[in-house]
């Protein structure tokens, strides 16, 4: 520890300018504050500080090293206050940002009860079908689903997430069930429209060279798995919208078929509104994910809104839950 006591010493005294000042803040005499910056100077090999008898200067080496050991030990504290209960309360505003469907219904529930564990931190919520640039517009972390196409941002998986295509009885009675993802380019998709974020289009999991050269034409971009692979199709139709809530009200409508997350129809397929189909083709599960910019000192709250959220996506019963109406 003797080292964390000679940072201490060294932060107190370059930012009160003064070894007294700095020595009476903690309760020692002056000399002892002079013995533990000798002592670090001497273990570094570099002047930190020149001291004078009217007063002290950084050396160029003291602002860099100053600026590292504030934030180390602001690091030691936050890790020290994040497994002592009665620690560091987590405080300031927190910025949060999430896909529309999928915010109002498993994210802005949450928002509330995280302030109520966390009473000294404000909370702005952004839902929006956009890709927002975090860092650039200021947001603190955002929920993503799917594919995450920015390295420059740090992932925490959360859930997984599963998409699946419906429509309703209705439909398929008129125009037929499709059998093979090939089929869709004959019957009405309900699509995201080009400028939202899901640009790759509907995936598939199929049995490798199934049905030839239609199926080579489908193929934008594959994935290997054994004897399977995953497929992208851009399946064009009638209607597309730029929000995912749209496309899930034309399609319980009866407009088409829609490619929708479990999450968003679970509870319509369950009460017979709606009906999967091509679920022998359904694609591996994707991820729910928080990201967030990366940083060397991440903001306590920030770190606690991400295990809050880790916490209850872990729980199958919070899945489970009504949904509020997102009407």
């Amino acid at each position: 520890m003797d080292k964390l006591k000679q940072m201490e010493s060294f932060v107190s005294v370059a930012t009160r300018g003064s070894l007294t000042a700095a020595a009476n803040a903690e309760g020692v005499a002056p000399a002892i504050m002079g013995r533990r910056l000798d002592a670090l100077e001497e273990r570094l090999g570099v002047k930190l500080l020149v001291r004078t008898t009217r007063r002290l200067t950084l050396t160029h080496e003291g602002s860099a090293f100053l600026e590292d050991c504030h934030r180390l030990l602001i690091d030691v504290a936050n890790a020290e206050a994040s497994v002592s209960a009665g620690g560091v309360k987590a405080s300031g505003h927190l910025r949060i940002t999430a896909p529309a469907g999928f915010g109002r219904r498993h994210v802005a529930p949450l928002v509330p009860r995280f302030r109520q564990l966390h009473a000294e931190v404000t909370i702005s919520l952004n839902l929006s079908d956009r890709v927002v640039d975090l860092a650039g517009e200021g947001f603190d972390c955002a929920v993503r689903v799917g594919d995450l196409p920015d390295s420059s941002l740090v992932s925490v998986r959360m859930a997984d997430n599963r998409r699946m295509c419906v429509a309703t009885a209705d439909y398929l009675k008129r125009h037929g069930t499709p059998q093979h993802p090939n089929d869709l380019s004959r019957f009405d998709c309900l699509t995201l429209s080009s400028e939202a974020s899901q640009t790759r289009g509907w995936a598939f999991r199929v049995p490798r060279n199934a049905e030839g050269g239609q199926h080579e034409r489908a193929l934008t971009n594959a994935a290997s798995d054994g004897d399977y692979e995953v497929i992208h199709l851009k399946p064009g139709g009638p209607l597309d919208c730029s929000d995912g809530q749209v496309l899930h009200d034309w399609c319980m409508a009866g407009h088409g078929i829609a490619w929708r997350s479990a999450w968003e129809v679970k509870a319509e397929i369950a009460q017979g509104k709606l009906v999967a189909v091509l679920q022998d083709f359904d694609a591996p599960p994707n991820g729910i994910y928080a990201v967030f910019p990366q940083r060397k000192h991440l903001p306590l709250r920030v770190r606690l809104w991400i295990d809050f959220l880790k916490h209850n996506y872990g729980q199958p019963e919070f899945w489970a839950a009504p949904q509020p109406s997102h009407h």
